[in-house]
């Protein structure tokens, strides 16, 4: 699969979108569309599916669009519900339309084995299986409910009419029933927009896995990082490719601007230097002909453009706070949180300078807990209160403490009256609001603009509490950046939501996890990586435990069918348990061997303990003794899953 456009460009009447674009797909590439906030980058994907909006761009090749294989492509604003008295479950059943056939063919074929067998008929069903494995017959069912439930959706909803769902909601079951559709091109634009951590991660490990290829349009750098082996950067309506993800593009591209600047600088000194040569020389006539083939030089050189510098406007503030606040912030103790009943209860305690980033799937409680700390709704139970001297700033997500009919400027004066009609210009210029913008009304802003327009006005009063629930939403990586750079710097005490990680992990010196299903919400006095270290471990050793029941039950299963067709026809079975028998000594085989090589590997590291300059080094015998135990672990591991297989056979 390849597909490709060659020279295009997008216009909108006068206005040049993007003027040169050379684009191209290959299967299975993972590719991120990056840019600031109004580039171009939606119109951009629009462009790949509807090609009528692209036409010839300024370049010397020819304008084309090639396309290999008729690429399927899936972009979730195609994605509608045909009919909406369906359920969710019916609906994301769609997908899998074969896969069902071949399993209502399969169930004919045994019904046909129960009544007699031949020759023909075990081979038709035995084709049939294997092609069922290889759809992935035995796994859609727990991949469509893995997704179902890391998209925040409970076992009763997978029941509910599509009628009964929010419009949020329906955009994410669109969204999972385009995932597990499986096009060829997969289109996404801002796929982890109001997707929790959870439903964030087993995104990004699905797109990871994904056989084919994706197009991303993000602002996660995390997600990207992840997931992307190639960037298309727009800046200045010019698109430009880079190889690797996002930290190789930001790598990339700074050695590529450096480098431009530098053979720019060199080459203009060089033209310099030949044209003083030039003006020098030429009126003179032994020196005429030297003076012209300084000209020539010139002439024959290929100019080197000046780099543009990077498009790095942004908001920024230099602000402290007002005043300290005592050693002990805020303490927290068995605080019942909720509307009409308790969602979760929270105790910790938190102290001045720290950092604490609020986490967990969405409808747990998060922004709840930030709402209840700054009194805009009662606790339920419970206590929590300030130490001394705080002075706090809230951010809300929903921009509720904006008036929608003032405007920018209004606002500003309203809030702070003190200030001079220069001081509020000067203050907005600060957060990008210039010139005649100013004079827009609130309700005409878009999402990023009423964002900067609500931590303009906070960051002002200079508080030594900052509440902040989900800040970094509707702001490109620049405005990211810059929110970061500021909260790196504040001096006060920062209590903030976000499903960002990569926000989350430049910022959290502690973490607040609020877990769904269990209601449990847990306080880690570490940064995020830490956390993320700590959970892996347990996930872990919990993957290692349920591989072992899964090989079993698989295992197991493996022989109800083969026992299911001896009862049909005990004469015609040889072939069934043969071939499972086999299967599993060879599995039992590989195990085996797995154990010989751990085996050997803790001889080498006794081995090593033996040597002199080791038996001195107490920090690294403890090192290679723990590595001794964790081999020994593995072994014990793959012991239990041979004797399991063992008791099979």
């Amino acid at each position: 699969m390849n597909y490709k456009i060659v020279n295009g460009s997008i216009s909108y009447g006068a206005e040049t979108i993007l003027e040169e674009i050379n684009f191209e797909i290959k299967e299975k590439d993972k590719i991120a569309i990056i840019g600031r906030n109004g580039a171009g980058k939606t119109t951009f994907l629009r462009a790949i599916i509807d090609n009528t909006i692209l036409e010839e761009g300024i370049g010397q090749e020819k304008f084309q669009i090639y396309k290999q294989g008729s690429p399927i492509m899936g972009y979730l604003k195609q994605m509608s519900f045909e009919n909406s008295d369906k359920t969710m479950l019916e609906e994301i059943l769609e997908v899998y339309e074969p896969i069902l056939k071949l399993e209502k063919r399969i169930q004919e074929k045994e019904k046909a084995l129960q009544i007699k067998t031949d020759e023909k008929l075990i081979k038709e069903y035995t084709n049939a299986l294997e092609q069922y494995e290889i759809q992935g017959g035995y796994v859609y069912k727990k991949e469509y409910e893995i997704a179902i439930k890391k998209f925040g959706f409970r076992e009763e909803d997978k029941h509910k009419k599509i009628t009964a769902f929010s419009g949020g909601q329906k955009t994410k079951i669109a969204f999972l029933k385009l995932l597990l559709s499986k096009p060829d091109i997969l289109l996404l634009d801002e796929p982890t927009n109001h997707l929790d951590i959870v439903a964030i991660e087993w995104l990004e490990n699905y797109l990871k896995n994904y056989p084919k290829a994706v197009v991303i349009v993000s602002h996660d750098r995390m997600f990207l990082d992840k997931i992307v082996n190639k960037v298309y950067e727009i800046e200045y309506a010019s698109m430009v490719e880079y190889i690797g993800n996002y930290t190789e593009f930001e790598k990339q591209k700074r050695e590529n601007y450096q480098k431009q600047q530098k053979d720019y600088e060199y080459q203009q000194a060089e033209i310099k230097r030949l044209q003083a040569i030039a003006d020098r020389f030429r009126y003179k006539p032994t020196k005429a002909k030297m003076a012209l083939s300084k000209l020539k030089k010139i002439e024959q050189m290929t100019i080197i453009d000046k780099p543009q510098q990077y498009d790095l406007k942004t908001f920024y503030a230099n602000f402290d706070v007002k005043v300290q606040s005592g050693k002990m912030v805020l303490k927290v103790d068995k605080l019942e949180i909720g509307y009409d009943k308790p969602i979760t209860e929270v105790s910790f305690e938190l102290y001045k300078g720290q950092k604490l980033a609020i986490i967990g799937e969405n409808g747990t409680g998060k922004s709840t807990l930030l709402k209840t700390l700054n009194g805009n709704i009662p606790k339920i139970k419970g206590e929590f209160e300030y130490g001394y001297h705080v002075q706090k700033g809230y951010f809300d997500q929903q921009m509720e403490f904006l008036n929608q009919e003032n405007t920018i400027f209004e606002e500003i004066v309203q809030e702070f009256p003190e200030l001079t009609t220069t001081q509020v210009r000067t203050l907005l210029g600060t957060f990008l609001f210039t010139g005649e913008d100013v004079f827009k009304k609130i309700k005409v802003l878009s999402g990023g603009e009423k964002g900067r327009l609500q931590l303009c006005k906070i960051l002002r009063k200079q508080p030594n509490v900052l509440l902040l629930d989900e800040p970094t939403n509707h702001m490109d990586i620049l405005g990211k950046e810059s929110l970061e750079n500021i909260l790196k710097e504040y001096t006060g005490t920062l209590i903030f939501v976000s499903h960002d990680r990569y926000f989350v992990n430049k910022l959290a010196d502690c973490i607040l996890e609020f877990e769904n299903g269990n209601g449990n919400v847990t306080f880690y006095n570490k940064n995020y990586q830490e956390y993320i270290e700590d959970k892996e471990n347990n996930e872990r050793v919990n993957d290692q435990q349920n591989e072992i029941k899964d090989s079993v039950n698989k295992n197991k299963n493996g022989n109800m069918k083969i026992n299911n067709i001896k009862d049909r026809k005990k004469e015609n079975n040889t072939y069934f348990i043969e071939k499972e028998r086999n299967r599993i000594k060879n599995k039992m085989k590989k195990i085996e061997m797995e154990i010989e090589e751990k085996e050997k590997e803790i001889q080498e590291i006794e081995k090593q303990m033996l040597k002199e300059e080791i038996c001195s080094d107490y920090i690294k015998l403890g090192e290679l003794q723990e590595e001794i135990q964790k081999k020994n672990q593995e072994i014990e591991k793959k012991m239990q899953e041979w004797e399991f297989l063992n008791e099979e056979l």
